[in-house]
């Protein structure tokens, strides 16, 4: 794969296909994943007379935090399309974008964020029943393997493993380099949209919070447990936690049940979106030949591009796990079209597995399958 490769992103057509007058399209996800690719190529390939500015630039804040209509007017002048990146860095961008598509005919408007609660608490309240949301995550297997031979992907899913999707990792070429990549990216950008807000001090703690979640993947999490580590109250691991998962760094899933009673339901496993950089947090690149955690990797891994694959293509369901108090346990679960979906991760395609006996006999109309890497790409690519 050439280093100056594009690698096709499944969210820009979805992008086109929501861009309408009076409109906003607000597109969020982690820093670094190609959200301004994304802008970018749309303009270039869809509209390439639309007006694409950066909120990282003063002179671009300073009539985008104006609140007045006809500055607004001005800076927009006869463009048809207004792209904000970094939106995030405009007071009051909500607002000002609000006033621009209600007042300017036929104006499509997109703006990116570099999390949901950096944007969403300047957009949420004013543009409700204005905009549509569009999530970015680091490079799915589905988008890879439009530029992939069948025998590339196979030689490349340990790297995937260990060093994750983020664009430029994908496209660099030694492991040095991708080393060097993560580690910049979790030292200095992981946690700065977090760090930002008020009443969060902790960096020290946030991430060792993290690291414990590492140690923890396809495990439930207890709440408590984390906090007598870290020296903090239930609460605050709680609003960590969430503040986490709101800046895309871990997703969690919970325990799927039918109201039976020995069934698990009120504990979540976190998953990290990006296996790459769950390494970097631990500084564990050993190839997998030298690793304990294979299992938990391929697990994370699976799981998260599974999550890619639903959303890429709007099939909007939740996953879960299964787990009975008897230790009895599913890694995902999914409903869809009214049928149970089960699935168990392993990293051996010799290991013979049948669904739980408590599983088969609560639900018998669910199907079951193993995954493993020589079958995982039609779960992950359709």
């Amino acid at each position: 794969m050439a280093t100056d490769s594009y690698i096709p992103q499944a969210q820009l057509a979805r992008l086109n296909g929501l861009v309408a007058p009076g409109k906003v399209v607000v597109v969020y996800g982690p820093r670094r994943v190609g959200k301004t690719t994304l802008v970018r190529r749309y303009a270039q390939q869809y509209d390439p007379e639309a007006l694409v500015v950066t909120g990282e630039d003063i002179s671009v804040r300073e009539y985008l935090e104006s609140q007045s209509l006809a500055r607004l007017k001005a800076f927009v002048g006869q463009r048809r399309t207004l792209i904000v990146d970094e939106a995030q860095y405009v007071r009051n961008i909500g607002l000002n974008l609000k006033l621009l598509a209600d007042h300017v005919e036929d104006l499509r408007i997109i703006a990116t964020g570099s999390s949901s609660f950096d944007l969403a608490q300047q957009t949420g309240e004013p543009l409700t029943g204005r905009k549509y949301t569009l999530l970015l995550l680091p490079l799915a297997q589905m988008e890879l393997q439009e530029v992939e031979e069948a025998h590339e992907t196979r030689a490349q899913l340990e790297l995937r493993l260990i060093y994750g999707s983020y664009p430029e990792v994908v496209l660099m070429e030694s492991n040095e380099d991708r080393e060097l990549y993560i580690r910049e990216l979790v030292a200095s950008y992981l946690l700065k949209d977090i760090l930002q807000l008020e009443g969060v001090r902790h960096a020290d703690k946030l991430q060792r919070l993290l690291q414990l979640l590492a140690f923890q993947i396809g495990r439930e999490v207890s709440v408590a447990e984390l906090g007598t580590h870290l020296g903090m109250t239930r609460n605050t691991v709680d609003r960590y936690l969430d503040l986490l998962e709101k800046a895309y760094v871990v997703y969690s899933r919970q325990g799927f049940s039918r109201n039976l009673r020995k069934e698990v339901t009120k504990s979540r496993r976190y998953y990290f979106y990006d296996n790459g950089l769950r390494n970097g947090l631990i500084n564990n690149f050993n190839p997998l030949s030298l690793r304990e955690d294979t299992g938990a990797l391929w697990e994370n891994y699976v799981v998260v591009e599974r999550l890619k694959h639903n959303l890429y293509t709007g099939r909007l369901l939740e996953s879960r796990f299964w787990r009975t108090y008897d230790q009895q346990e599913i890694d995902l679960v999914e409903e869809w079209g009214g049928r149970l979906q089960a699935a168990e991760m392993k990293w051996s395609s010799r290991a013979a597995v049948r669904a739980p006996a408590g599983w088969r006999k609560a639900y018998p109309g669910a199907s079951f399958r193993v995954v493993h890497p020589e079958n995982y790409l039609d779960f992950i690519t359709g």
